[in-house]
């Protein structure tokens, strides 16, 4: 409010005093102008006289200098040549004080006096001085007291205006701050569905307004996450624990003998504690914004070998066809070969979990625009539209009754996002249910 009523307070006192100084000096030459005029007009008439009679006055000059005297408050005296008085006029403004009650005779304070002298053919044949008043006097000051009056109320109701205005503005500015303020006040009490109406903000605050409430669903989002992480990683951690918990103290108190089939169903759960562990330290490792990678020049056609001699034992004892692209052409491309092999195997160990018996999975390159394509297809039970957005949470299930050792622990993918990412790559996943599901690794060959 304070820059908005300095601004237009500005422009607004430049301007009234520009027209106001402006205004008084423009009227005082317009008055002296006139003045000069009439004077000249004087001096013709006296002249023209001269010329005619040889005479400096007769009745028509004297109806002249009382009409000057009257109407624009001029005064004259006529010498001859001889410095003898022929008229005087100053004597009607000592009539004109004595009706109005007021000074008897000219000030010389208040009026100032010019001779002029009068020349015929070079001849001196008389002087005319001419008194006018120093200040504007009568119907002139009437005038420009009364301009100078209409300019101060104008700049009166245009500061009055100013302020109203300048108030309204910087309320109408700020409330979009107020309202962004108190948003995040709420948001930092940890009340996520915290919101702004945009539409009540100016054209300037909206954008602001519209990240704040990307923000807001971002955070709420990642607390709900942040909670279902926490749930989830206590129940991995729980179950194992809990089986470990019953045996041993089963075998403390004598009700089971620590056999070999049961020291064995400890090493499990105690195995699944060590697979969660390290899954996790992968993931930390992976997300790391300093991680290294230890790029070299990789040829697509030795990964898929690799993967094929890995997985096919595995593919063959479930009944899952595994199809691997088979092709001379050779494509390469820069990239830290263990993280890309533990991409693909992610990828492909999900498929084979989800792909029933009797189905394929089809492994193949594509090469587009300097860019590489890992694509997995497989003929499984697909995933819903709803679980898609949140295939790479950590911890995330789509079905959540799954058996937890044929389902891992839920950060395969997490883990493939990150490595895929610090190759400066893309990740896409395609899938429809009962139909299958396509993955799109995509990896920059420089």
């Amino acid at each position: 409010m304070l820059y908005l009523l300095v601004v237009s307070l500005s422009g607004v006192f430049i301007t009234s005093f520009t027209i106001f100084f402006g205004v008084e000096n423009q009227f005082t030459d317009y008055l002296k102008k006139n003045r000069e005029e009439s004077i000249e007009t004087i001096k013709k008439e006296v002249l023209q006289q001269y010329d005619e009679t040889g005479e400096l006055t007769n009745e028509q000059l004297n109806n002249m200098l009382h009409q000057q005297a009257m109407t624009e408050n001029l005064y004259f005296k006529l010498y001859d040549s001889n410095g003898e008085l022929l008229i005087d006029s100053t004597s009607l403004r000592s009539m004109m004080g004595m009706m109005n009650g007021t000074q008897s005779s000219i000030d010389p304070n208040d009026y100032r006096s010019t001779s002029y002298q009068l020349k015929n053919k070079n001849e001196v044949i008389g002087n005319l001085t001419v008194f006018y008043p120093e200040q504007l006097m009568g119907e002139d000051f009437i005038f420009l007291k009364s301009i100078k009056r209409n300019i101060l109320i104008a700049v009166l109701v245009t500061v009055i205006l100013s302020i109203l205005f300048s108030l309204l503005f910087s309320n109408r500015l700020t409330s979009g701050f107020k309202k962004l303020i108190n948003a995040i006040a709420e948001l930092r009490n940890h009340q996520w569905r915290t919101r702004i109406p945009v539409e009540e903000l100016t054209d300037e605050m909206r954008p602001l307004g519209e990240s704040f409430n990307q923000l807001a669903e971002s955070l709420a989002k990642e607390e709900t996450l942040r909670k279902e992480f926490t749930a989830n990683f206590a129940h991995e951690l729980r179950t194992p624990l809990a089986t470990l918990r019953s045996h041993i103290e089963a075998f403390q108190d004598g009700i089971w003998e620590p056999d070999s089939k049961r020291l064995e169903q400890c090493h499990d759960e105690l195995m699944r504690l060590v697979r969660l562990v390290n899954e996790l330290e992968k993931l930390i490792a992976a997300e790391n914004p300093q991680i290294r990678l230890n790029k070299t020049r990789l040829e697509t056609g030795k990964l898929l070998s690799f993967i094929k001699e890995q997985f096919s034992p595995l593919f063959m004892k479930k009944g899952v066809d595994l199809e691997v692209q088979n092709t001379e052409e050779q494509h390469w491309f820069n990239g830290d070969r263990d993280k890309v092999i533990q991409i693909l195997t992610n990828i492909v160990n999900n498929a084979l979990q989800y792909t029933p018996q009797g189905k394929r999975v089809s492994i193949y390159i594509e090469e587009k625009n300097d860019q590489i394509f890992f694509i997995v297809k497989d003929e499984g039970e697909g995933i819903s539209e709803d679980d898609l957005p949140f295939l790479f949470e950590r911890f995330y299930r789509g079905d959540k009754s799954r058996d937890r050792k044929t389902g891992g622990v839920g950060i395969g993918l997490s883990i493939v996002k990150a490595f895929v990412e610090a190759h400066q790559g893309k990740i896409k996943i395609e899938s429809q249910s009962n139909v299958g599901t396509t993955v799109e690794v995509q990896l920059p060959k420089e």
